[in-house]
């Protein structure tokens, strides 16, 4: 996966370069919800997903004629998920249970895109889209659930989505999680991916 990121960014610096000066850039306000669930290397706690928000702002910059752009946002994201922490001895000594455990993220998805924009005008009021890329995640605060660790995170993610009107747009991605997001305190080598499903509207001015 780390090869596929690297060829995400080489490419994307590729097609940058090769920018034509008629590109067109907008911007807009986003929001949505992510379905969260936390992957373990092993299946030792029983985990449920969680639904947090997601707001912020993604800029968007199409090529003209040829379909292809590039997308970048910056949103606030609430994920994290419900840990069955009792079924653990040693968790149970220290009073766990059922524990929720949130994370407050920075979200910075980079994406490539494209649109289907030669529809005989039907683009003008729907045009459907695919898009794909790399997603940092910045944890910048969390709970306190003392039995977890917690770090930024970097994910891949694919989406599709349709735009109404040349304003808005509804997408849907799933982003899995290249590196570890949280980790067991007291277990070595026990960490957790982030994988989770967002939902978003978008509109550009």
């Amino acid at each position: 996966m780390k090869k596929t990121l690297k060829l995400f960014l080489l490419a994307l610096v590729a097609l940058c370069a090769a920018m034509p000066a008629s590109a067109e850039f907008r911007w807009g306000p986003t929001a949505g919800i992510a379905i969260t669930n936390l992957k373990f290397k092993q299946d030792l706690v029983a985990v449920d997903q969680g639904i947090g928000p997601v707001l912020g702002v993604q800029g968007e910059m199409m090529f003209p004629g040829i379909g292809f752009g590039i997308d970048i946002g910056a949103m606030y994201a609430m994920q994290g998920a419900t840990l069955n922490l009792g079924q653990w001895e040693m968790f149970r000594a220290d009073s766990y249970g059922k524990e929720r455990t949130y994370l407050h993220t920075l979200q910075i998805p980079i994406s490539l895109r494209f649109k289907w924009t030669r529809l005989n005008g039907l683009e003008d009021w729907v045009a459907p889209y695919a898009f794909g890329g790399p997603v940092f995640n910045l944890t910048v605060a969390h709970n306190s659930l003392d039995a977890l660790d917690y770090a930024s995170a970097i994910g891949m993610q694919a989406g599709l989505g349709f735009e109404i009107h040349r304003n808005w747009q509804i997408q849907a991605s799933y982003t899995w999680g290249l590196t570890y997001s949280v980790k067991f305190a007291k277990l070595l080598d026990y960490s957790a991916r982030e994988k989770y499903w967002t939902v978003r509207a978008v509109y550009f001015f």
